[in-house]
């Protein structure tokens, strides 16, 4: 049995409640994909020659998160989580496999980001604005993008956890 609440997003509603609603879906998504392994199986490179892991993956998503809401919405200085060296807008924060990382700290570490994220949503409009590469964002074009971002991902998570233990259709 599950315990990952992952309800289907509103059939009907209105603008900010569907972006939302599917966002919020996405994450539980990957939270799925991410159920029940161990630390070993959660970093199997599990679709050789890519080292691309469910840890890994966790751990990207935890740098997307903090990347789009909140240096590009919010403005805030805010470092790599996982490797202060690389550049901030780098596309593969978190992905390298990292000895001694485990899911569970993964998982946590995202799951920060997350709320640090509906922090920085919270009582704003989807036309307010961050700056991105020089150029105004809105709230609007950066949750379309993560609903895109995760959409792509979960793809790679089923990919993962069915070559881990055939585990499909989550």
């Amino acid at each position: 049995m599950s315990t990952v609440d992952r309800p289907l997003p509103p059939l009907n509603a209105d603008e900010r409640t569907t972006l939302e609603s599917w966002l919020d879906f996405h994450r539980a998504t990957l939270a799925l994909k991410c159920e029940g392994l161990d630390d070993r199986q959660a970093a199997l490179a599990s679709a050789p020659p890519s080292g691309l892991t469910l840890t890994g993956l966790v751990r990207h998503m935890a740098e997307v998160e903090r990347n789009w809401y909140q240096r590009a919405f919010a403005g805030e200085d805010a470092p790599p989580i996982h490797d202060p060296a690389a550049d901030p807008d780098g596309p593969d924060g978190g992905f390298e496999p990292v000895e001694g990382a485990t899911l569970g700290d993964a998982l946590a570490t995202w799951r920060a980001e997350i709320d640090r994220a509906r922090a920085c949503c919270a009582g704003r409009a989807l036309t307010d604005t961050g700056r991105f590469q020089g150029q105004d964002v809105s709230l609007r074009w950066i949750h379309v993008h993560m609903i895109e971002e995760y959409a792509r991902h979960n793809g790679h998570a089923d990919l993962l956890r069915e070559r881990i233990d055939g585990t499909t259709g989550v």
